[in-house]
């Protein structure tokens, strides 16, 4: 099992911190821990993810012999933001003061290194943008030269040319530190906008394919498996999964949350059958719940549909929205700025409308499926949604984003259902069922059914999504024992 975490977040503290909480509190608990951006800065304009210098580490949190010390302990995966870069990194600093004359010109990708001087009002339609507007800064630089710079996220974030010789030595150059310091695996944020190419839709273009595989040629060389992070149409996921080590199951939160709405595990069924199997599960990360993921190919609607139909997405995010209290509403859309077009801002619980038993029955459909589970810190500790994060910040993520002091680590570790949840992580770590054979077994709409067998061991889920009433049991060397969710485990 792995923990998603923001170090500074999750105890308040530094690396050494959180490597003494999670060799200490949550013993046993976690194999690996993905590192949120721990970069100079991590209170950027994102949250860490434009970063500075991607080669320091932020000194409020420590430096890289505390990474590297941690990873002795317990594996690591970092972020590598392929995309873009700080507006107030030394590398555009340097070609805002010098232009054309610095060695930096051509690391910062410009509208017309794309379209030429007079880009065609067709061509820069198709361009597919997780934000509204299109994703160009006109820039004046301090020398008084005009750039049109694109910025696929937000004006600070400036998009680099990643087959430019400049962009190359940069991102090897952050791949190579991350390895000397103890990094075993890397996700590459936003590596769907990496590419970007004239009269297409610049996402998740074959030749981004060919990017990816060569980054993850680069990574393999150095001892690193690669994660990729794309939110987008189910096909394009699995067929991504077929060149990569690892992608994410991003469709799997709105389906289960589908499928407690809807009283049907039929949609969830569907996708179980045909998913990935090199997959890192998750509920929860530091991004929104994920809507793309389940629907329609934006390119063709009618052709490619989803896994759920159009006017289904609709009422479950209403019910998201419901459920929540209208919390999630003020967090998504046109009503948060740095918006995703296609998430829905909340925690998994408020989600869920705080129900407990449905948020561990949602973990244990989670951890009984193929792949390597991750659990963001918000969710492990079980909390609710941060509004007043949200109102000091104005974006939408920042209500799935709390800070934690050490404290409050110690009391949510407290807490029933949290540890309810520590103690189907340990299953899911533990028994040797789960290193054998999966299997989807047959069963009425609104039931699901998993199993793992190995040898003479087993680990069974029985979920009926209209009432929430579950089987869950596993063998022991004393005969087979069952687990309730709704009486503690």
């Amino acid at each position: 099992m792995q923990l998603i975490a923001y170090v500074d977040r999750m105890g308040g503290g530094g690396i050494r911190d959180l490597e003494r909480l999670l060799c200490g509190e949550l013993a046993g608990v976690f194999g690996a821990v993905h590192l949120l951006p721990f970069y100079d800065p991590i209170d950027g304009a994102d949250a860490g993810f434009d970063p500075i210098d991607h080669t320091r580490v932020d000194p409020r949190l420590g430096d890289w012999n505390d990474v590297a010390a941690l990873s002795r302990r317990i594996d690591l995966m970092a972020d590598v933001i392929v995309n873009h870069i700080s507006d107030r990194s030394p590398q555009f600093l340097d070609y805002s003061r010098r232009g054309a004359d610095s060695p930096y010109d051509g690391l910062f990708l410009t509208r017309e290194a794309v379209f030429g001087a007079s880009p065609a009002e067709a061509d820069v339609a198709r361009i597919y943008r997780p934000r509204p507007g299109l994703p160009f800064r006109e820039v004046t630089l301090a020398n008084g030269e005009r750039r049109t710079l694109w910025t696929t996220f937000t004006p600070q974030q400036l998009d680099i040319d990643v087959h430019h010789p400049q962009g190359k030595a940069y991102l090897q150059r952050i791949l190579a530190t991350l390895a000397a310091n103890g990094v075993r695996m890397v996700r590459l944020d936003a590596v769907g906008y990496a590419i970007k190419k004239a009269g297409s839709s610049c996402f998740m273009l074959p030749e981004t394919f060919e990017f990816i595989g060569e980054f993850a040629a680069l990574g393999r060389g150095l001892g690193i498996e690669v994660l990729v992070e794309v939110h987008s149409y189910f096909r394009r996921q699995i067929e991504i999964s077929t060149r990569v080590d690892w992608v994410y199951d991003f469709a799997l939160p709105p389906l289960v949350l589908h499928a407690f709405e809807f009283r049907t595990a039929t949609r969830l069924k569907e996708w179980i059958a045909i998913r990935p199997t090199n997959a890192i599960t998750v509920l929860d990360t530091h991004d929104g719940i994920g809507i793309v993921d389940i629907g329609a190919d934006p390119a063709d609607r009618t052709a490619r549909p989803g896994l759920v139909p159009a006017d289904e997405i609709e009422r479950l995010v209403e019910s998201i929205h419901e459920r929540s209290g209208g919390q999630s509403r003020k967090a998504t859309g046109a009503a948060a700025s740095n918006l995703d077009l296609y998430q829905v801002n909340c925690t998994f619980l408020d989600a869920l409308g705080g129900d407990e038993r449905r948020y561990l029955l949602a973990r244990a459909i989670q951890f009984f499926l193929p792949g390597i589970p991750q659990v963001y810190y918000v969710g492990l500790l079980g909390g609710h949604n941060d509004l007043e994060l949200l109102a000091r910040t104005g974006v939408g993520r920042d209500i799935n984003r709390h800070h934690y002091s050490a404290a409050d680590v110690t009391a949510a570790l407290r807490q029933p259902m949290v540890i309810d949840l520590l103690a189907l992580i340990r299953l899911r770590n533990e028994h040797p069922a789960f290193a054998g054979r999966f299997r989807l077994l047959e069963s009425a709409a609104e039931q699901l059914t998993l199993r793992w067998e190995r040898e003479e061991h087993f680990a069974q889920l029985v979920v009926r999504m209209d009432s929430a009433d579950h089987e869950l049991s596993h063998s022991t060397a004393e005969g087979p024992r069952r687990l309730s969710l709704a009486a503690g485990l």
